[in-house]
């Protein structure tokens, strides 16, 4: 049976969800500590004070941007691995490689990543990002099977993949450029 109270707590559930999605675009951006409220708020078309209603502060939308972030990437490779079940651990990992290239496509993710990273002073930020790197070092490792060598090995290519994407090496043609993207390939 669905209450008014039931209703409601759906509604603000859903709008939380849609909130803390546009909140990742926002801060993907301009990061912490230079995003104001009022951009997010705007970007999702609510008021800075329906925010604050659901979210505890800046930081708690920051926080749950973060952690959406951090677990859209641990679903996208639970979900890839877990169809190369068949698979041995090595090509469980590829797929995971493949649906992780594709979903890079989306730069807001790596860019709010690498926004939480520098942000790591705030404790909060700091404890957000290790759950959220515990959660995609916890699935690769349940889904691939994979010896702890090759998941470390999958995690320092995935950050290598966000660097080569940040800084749009693809197509330097100088040879440190090359070093670091040789064998690596991403969609246009």
């Amino acid at each position: 049976m669905t209450t008014k109270a039931t209703a409601g707590r759906s509604t603000a559930e859903a709008q939380r969800r849609r909130i803390t999605t546009c909140a990742v675009a926002v801060f993907a951006r301009t990061g912490y500590h230079a995003t104001p409220v009022t951009e997010v708020a705007e970007a999702a078309e609510v008021s800075p004070a329906y925010i604050f209603r659901l979210f505890p502060g800046k930081l708690g939308l920051f926080v749950a941007a973060v952690e959406h972030c951090y677990s859209r990437v641990a679903t996208v490779l639970t979900e890839a691995g877990e169809r190369a079940s068949a698979a041995g651990p090595r090509e469980r990992l590829e797929a995971m490689t493949a649906a992780y290239v594709e979903l890079i496509a989306d730069r807001d993710l790596i860019m709010l990543q690498a926004h939480a990273q520098s942000a790591c002073e705030v404790p909060e930020i700091r404890s957000a990002v290790r759950r959220g790197l515990a959660g995609v070092v916890t699935a690769v490792t349940n889904v691939s099977g994979a010896p702890d060598a090759a998941v470390q090995r999958f995690i320092a290519y995935g950050q290598l993949c966000h660097l080569i994407v940040q800084t749009d090496l693809d197509g330097e043609p100088a040879s440190w450029a090359r070093t670091l993207t040789a064998g690596i390939a991403h969609p246009a």
